[in-house]
């Protein structure tokens, strides 16, 4: 098991977002790697949290990798949260992403929390994926 596919699964994520045109057309490139400071986008999406597991099997090493995609918005109500939310998961289940480190197996999409924040101004969506690599 290694860890050392984590940048190079996360770089692809963001390549694949940022490239797509649909995506664009929702966000206006809001795509970060960490919440902006200070005044952000109504609606945006960030990369978040990750969890890496070991997958190695008789044939080779691999980790199994879980990640978060999280769509971040003021806008009021859900529906244009959802619609990036949606956007985001057909693009990421089943991608084929080359990776500079590693072989990616397959990726697939784990869970969704949709929910207001503290104060009820806010909307967040978390993605959940489980992407599969091999060394």
């Amino acid at each position: 098991m290694s860890y050392q596919d984590a940048a190079a699964l996360q770089g692809a994520v963001y390549d694949l977002l940022a490239g797509d045109a649909a995506l664009a057309a929702l966000l206006g490139g809001a795509i970060y790697d960490a919440v902006p400071p200070g005044d952000a986008p109504e609606t945006f999406v960030s990369l978040g949290e990750e969890e890496v597991r070991d997958a190695s099997d008789a044939t080779s090493e691999g980790a199994e990798h879980r990640f978060t995609v999280s769509v971040h918005s003021t806008a009021s109500g859900f529906l244009g949260a959802k619609e990036v939310a949606g956007r985001v998961a057909a693009l990421l289940v089943g991608a084929d992403l080359a990776l500079e480190a590693g072989h990616l197996v397959g990726i697939g999409f784990l869970k969704a929390r949709a929910r207001r924040t503290e104060n009820g101004d806010a909307r967040r969506i978390d993605l959940t994926f489980r992407a599969r690599i091999d060394l």
